[in-house]
């Protein structure tokens, strides 16, 4: 059954660079061997967890590609799309967009922003997931 895990920001080195844990999460992702999509909100956020990757450590690499052009799935355990790039799913997607994820999928990761006042939309997203029958999960982080 597909699943949808919602991690809520509460430490304060997510709340002062959410994208961190957006990498985070691809990481981890990737140490289990999923091949993961992240669907990003625009092509600079894009950009950025593009970089972010980069910067995750020295003993850290998470093999990753911008979605476009000239992608080699081979390499980019992890591919990061903006909305004006169309990439197919893939079995974990990490969704940074307004709207719920559609098609078929394992996992889906909802990060929720630690202002309470950003979490309407994925109060909704919540619904929506539930009505399709996923199973649900909440983690503060």
């Amino acid at each position: 059954m597909p699943r949808a895990d919602f991690y809520l920001i509460a430490k304060d080195r997510f709340k002062a660079e959410p994208l961190r844990l957006v990498c985070e999460l691809a990481r981890k992702a990737h140490d289990a061997g999923l091949f993961t999509l992240v669907l990003a909100r625009d092509a600079a956020q894009a950009e950025q967890i593009d970089d972010l990757l980069w910067d995750m450590g020295d003993d850290v690499y998470v093999p990753h590609q911008l979605a476009g052009a000239d992608v080699d799935e081979e390499e980019a355990a992890v591919l990061i799309a903006s909305p004006d790039v169309d990439a197919p799913l893939r079995p974990l997607v990490i969704n940074l967009r307004d709207a719920a994820v559609d098609g078929a999928f394992d996992r889906v990761l909802e990060v929720v922003p630690a202002d309470e006042s950003a979490r309407g939309p994925l109060r909704e997203r919540w619904k929506q997931y539930q009505a399709r029958g996923l199973e649900l999960k909440k983690y503060d982080m």
